[in-house]
């Protein structure tokens, strides 16, 4: 969220960045709102200052008048109620501004490519899809799930499941142990205010899985652990000695995934359930940009010891995140598809997302302000899990399982129709 006064002080640049981040901003209504919104609150300080003096002389013969100035104190309050109310909805909708050297562009066609990292496989054969490897080991079942669910839903059976469950316990144990992220088992729902705080409320209500209640209050499945993990600094004055707080979660999460009709319909790249292990950081503004370097790297560290081939990109300020200032996105190769896929997005969101929650921190001279928060997939599971099957697998439809992860499946070397070897 924005300070209305800053807008206020730099309105054009602030319409150019809100304009490349393909966000309509109407200025001449934001700018009318706003002079009538503090004429408003001028006159009424006037009014309430008559009334005062009103008061103090405590003459009857006022009384009349003191009671006509309540009353159109009452009105004019009730008006700028409305107006504030109008700016907070156009103030509430708009995205973060991006940093300066975030590339400007409509599209992740303007996506700049830091870096390539890892060897990509040459096969002997024609590789197959993640989602033929599991019919054909029959432990990938999305035709079950339909029919006990819906679209996008999977069941993962057997060996599959486990090699899920290995994936999430390897990610928790390297960032907690190596890199010192404080697991977190958080609520997997979360109220309309926590919600709001991240930024997934008001503007992406619709994306959002909302739970039916017998009573007044909203709840909503969280679409990442980053909304109840960010979340738990809301309302809050921290020291700055207590930063930085680093967290990490292996969660299910959900998405309605409104604005991708027809889009990988096929498979598990797209599901409205899938697990994360999320990355979560709560800094001090200034180490907003040395900490997304450190989160990044910890994401990539993942892939390195899994030895999967990516990529490293830093997105434009059309294919940002709503919250972000700033995102490098990792893409790990897809030997079906012959391209490189999204399986991580680390952002920074500068003082945005603690605005929005009322989180603050008192500096070394006692000052207080707002708090820098960050977020990365540190990585996506089911991702994680299809680019291992794609990656690893072999000619006779078995799959190696990565030398890391054995730990973490009774040793297991390799998955196969009949066997774990």
């Amino acid at each position: 969220m924005h300070s209305i006064k800053d807008i206020r002080k730099d309105i054009t640049n602030y319409e150019k960045n809100f304009k490349n981040r393909n966000a309509t901003f109407n200025l001449k209504k934001f700018t009318d709102l706003d002079i009538e919104n503090r004429n408003l609150i001028q006159k009424k300080e006037k009014l309430e200052q008559e009334k005062k003096i009103i008061s103090s002389k405590q003459d009857k013969k006022l009384f009349d008048k003191s009671k006509e100035i309540s009353n159109e104190i009452d009105q004019i309050n009730k008006k700028q109620i409305n107006i504030q109310n109008q700016i907070n909805n156009i103030v509430n909708s708009l995205p973060n501004i991006p940093l300066d050297d975030v590339p400007i562009g409509k599209d992740e066609t303007s996506n700049k490519i830091i870096k390539e990292s890892g060897k990509i496989k040459n096969f002997e054969f024609k590789p197959l899809s993640h989602y033929e490897i599991g019919k054909n080991l029959k432990m990938l079942d999305f035709d079950l799930a339909s029919k006990t669910t819906g679209a996008r839903f999977v069941f993962l059976k057997s060996k599959l499941a486990e090699l899920e469950r290995a994936i999430s316990n390897f990610m928790l144990d390297i960032h907690t142990q190596q890199f010192g992220y404080q697991e977190i088992s958080p609520p997997l729902m979360a109220n309309y205010s926590t919600m709001f705080g991240t930024g997934q409320i008001p503007k992406f209500e619709n994306d959002q899985f909302e739970i039916k209640l017998d009573d007044d209050s909203r709840k909503f499945l969280i679409p990442t652990a980053e909304v109840i993990l960010t979340n738990m600094v809301r309302d809050q004055v921290l020291n700055v000695n207590d930063l930085p707080i680093r967290l990490v979660a292996s969660t299910a999460c959900f998405r309605k995934e409104a604005g991708s009709y027809g889009k990988d319909t096929k498979g598990m790249i797209r599901q409205h359930q899938f697990y994360k292990v999320e990355l979560v950081s709560i800094v001090n503004p200034i180490k907003c940009l040395d900490e997304l370097e450190r989160m990044t790297s910890c994401a990539e560290t993942i892939l390195e010891k899994l030895n999967l081939p990516y990529r490293k990109v830093l997105l434009s300020t059309g294919d940002m995140g709503f919250s972000a200032e700033k995102t490098y996105d990792l893409e790990v190769w897809i030997p079906s598809e012959k391209k490189y896929r999204e399986i991580s997005s680390c952002s920074s969101c500068g003082k945005f997302q603690s605005r929005r929650m009322k989180a603050k921190f008192k500096d070394k001279n006692n000052k207080t302000e707002y708090l820098g928060t960050l977020n990365g997939s540190g990585l996506a599971v089911g991702r994680t899990l299809v680019a291992i099957l794609e990656n690893y697998q072999n000619k006779d439809g078995s799959i190696d399982v990565p030398e890391l992860l054995r730990p973490y499946m009774n040793n297991a070397k390799q998955i196969s129709n009949s066997k774990t070897n």
